[in-house]
């Protein structure tokens, strides 16, 4: 097995009740579904943050369903990345916080060609990869599952984590966004197993891909952090190490989620890595 490049992550056991979570690496603005840039980076400096990474939605998939989706949703960040990034680095001028411009990039392994020229061409400081849909279909929609056998619902769940292991063998992404995204859908939950937690981190250390713990859903229904306890923990014991992000879409749940993100890494005796200092 080859050894994983740790040295530039900073991650450390700790003395309990010491953690502080400095960097959000995963936070939207309304160049995707989320609120003002001037509003999230006044939200960050109330958090007490460092640094807050703008990692907006984007899709640069060339395939029909892919493109009708997107313009559905309105995820143009493909075309304004640059105004993005004339926007932050003026905000930049205006406070002590480092922003970075990032993107999170919806993945799919027939858009890898797609993917990386656009990657190389918009030059973001990071980028997070994550894996929304299945062949079109949203893993968070409940809909889409609620009426499926039990036979059905383990082959999404086993075609998800193919999916998230090929994510993360690409070395397309710095970070891996919210790793069991498809326990947030109530249908799909009990089916991931030591299988899926095997190859994941298998493939984390193989590659300079890092997952994050996501705070997207912990003060909604489902109530808890990506990822799941059994699910970290597994990482965990293989030393990969995570980068913290609120998945926050607003002012108020990235103020909310910070320090929920705090109380977690706190229990888990682990410092959020920091891959760009």
């Amino acid at each position: 097995m080859a050894t994983r490049r740790r040295t530039v992550y900073y991650v450390r056991r700790r003395t309990f009740g010491d953690v502080l979570v400095t960097h959000d690496y995963h936070v939207h603005s309304t160049y995707s579904d989320g609120t003002g840039l001037p509003w999230m980076v006044a939200a960050a400096e109330e958090a007490g943050l460092e640094a807050i990474g703008f990692a907006d939605h984007c899709n640069v998939s060339e395939r029909e369903p892919a493109i009708h989706e997107k313009y559905e949703q309105g995820f143009n960040l493909d075309l304004t990345y640059e105004r993005r990034r004339e926007a932050i680095e003026g905000l930049r001028e205006r406070t002590e916080l480092t922003i970075y411009d990032a993107v999170e990039l919806d993945y799919d392994p027939r858009d890898e060609g797609s993917i990386r020229t656009f990657l190389e061409k918009a030059e973001f400081d990071y980028a997070l990869g994550s894996v929304h849909s299945l062949d079109g279909t949203d893993v968070q929609d409940p809909a889409e599952f609620d009426a499926m056998s039990d036979e059905d619902c383990r082959a999404v769940v086993d075609a998800y984590y193919e999916e998230l292991v090929e994510l993360v063998e690409s070395e397309l992404f710095a970070i891996a966004a919210h790793v069991d995204l498809i326990e947030r859908t109530p249908a799909l939950r009990g089916y991931t197993d030591e299988t899926h937690y095997g190859a994941v981190a298998d493939a984390f250390e193989r590659s300079r891909t890092v997952p994050e713990i996501n705070a997207g859903r912990t003060l909604q229904e489902y109530g808890t952090f990506h990822p799941a306890p059994e699910f970290l923990a597994y990482l965990d014991d293989r030393g990969i190490p995570f980068v913290a992000g609120s998945d926050a879409h607003a002012p108020t749940e990235l103020r909310d989620r910070i320090p929920e993100l705090e109380a977690h890494f706190d229990e888990l005796g682990l410092e959020p890595a920091r891959p760009f200092d």
